[in-house]
């Protein structure tokens, strides 16, 4: 595996990602932010944080396999939600974790979200970049 990811004492230990990530492999990966699109172009769960949360993930699922990567692979996301509010965090992380169940990996690599006005579509709600490093 080329990603190591560690909470280094003298941080926060965050619980849903950690605070450093060590990158020893030699194929950098960027995936374009993904957002709740389906194969077809057609936005999933308007209007729903947690369930266009949770298509970005399988956006990025689908973007790793497809160059033979995975989650364990990832060395940073970043996040990109429309007003940005404390109170949007649960419906983020609820559509996190259902993704995470179904791809069978607990993502935890740093991040770093940031709050928006607006992304290219009004109907999106948050879009998710993601950086692989592969052996």
């Amino acid at each position: 595996m080329a990603i190591t990811l560690v909470n280094p004492s003298g941080l926060p230990k965050i619980d849903v990602y950690r605070q450093v990530s060590i990158a020893s492999g030699s194929k950098l990966v960027f995936i374009a932010g993904q957002v709740a699109w389906d194969s077809e172009g057609v936005t999933i769960g308007e209007g729903d944080l947690a369930a266009q949360a949770e298509r970005c993930y399988l956006n990025i699922g689908t973007a790793l396999a497809e160059v033979g990567g995975s989650f364990d692979d990832v060395a940073k996301l970043t996040f990109h939600v429309v007003d940005w509010t404390p109170d949007k965090m649960s419906p983020l992380l609820e559509g996190i974790s259902r993704a995470a169940a179904k791809l069978g990996v607990t993502p935890v690599p740093p991040a770093t979200l940031i709050g928006v006005a607006a992304l290219d579509i009004p109907d999106h709600l948050v879009e998710i970049e993601a950086t692989a490093v592969l052996d």
